[in-house]
């Protein structure tokens, strides 16, 4: 059996540190009566994390087994790997996390419930009655599967953000003579 390339090994690596420390946090701010999901996805710690893993990932994929050379499209593919590694395992933590502590729904729901009945009158109209009042009425409703998954949602479109980006800040060929 042919073994994997090392590209899919350290992004597999970095991207299982990455899920660890991330729902870490996640539990962290749980427990010092901060709510993790009510973090605006543009403040999100998953931003700095994930540049973080990708950067590092990339950086020794680069220096160590390419001898100072990578091409976006491996950045890209590291950073793929990494990514989804990070997001599937985070994703199974945070279901984990969910299922042991009981009240991490419920505290989500009367947070967000509270949030949205907060809403001025103007910012309703700009969004929809119906919609507000749907989004209201299925919030209940709200269970660990559906957090799970918008956890991976997000954590892939972060992910796609960041790693193209560094995938082009690291991208590095020699000249050949």
């Amino acid at each position: 059996m042919k073994k994997p390339s090392a590209l899919v090994l350290i992004g597999v690596r970095y991207g299982a540190l990455a899920a660890i420390l991330s729902v870490s946090l996640m539990v962290v701010m749980y427990y010092l009566d901060r709510h993790p999901l009510m973090v605006a996805p543009f403040l999100d710690f998953r931003v700095a994390l994930y540049g973080i893993f990708i950067f590092f990932a990339l950086r020794e994929y680069r220096d160590f087994h390419q001898e100072g050379n990578l091409y976006f499209w491996q950045g890209i593919v590291g950073s793929f790997f990494l990514v989804v590694t990070a997001a599937v395992i985070g994703s199974l933590l945070l279901r984990g996390f969910c299922s042991w502590e009981s009240n991490f729904i419920p505290d989500y729901v009367t947070a967000m419930t509270e949030y949205l009945k907060g809403f001025p009158e103007e910012d309703i109209n700009r969004i929809g009655k119906e919609t507000y009042e749907r989004n209201l009425a299925v919030l209940p409703a709200t269970n660990c599967a559906q957090i799970s998954g918008t956890y991976i949602v997000q954590s892939m479109a972060i992910g796609l953000f960041v790693s193209i980006i560094l995938s082009v800040i690291l991208r590095k060929e020699t000249k050949s003579n």
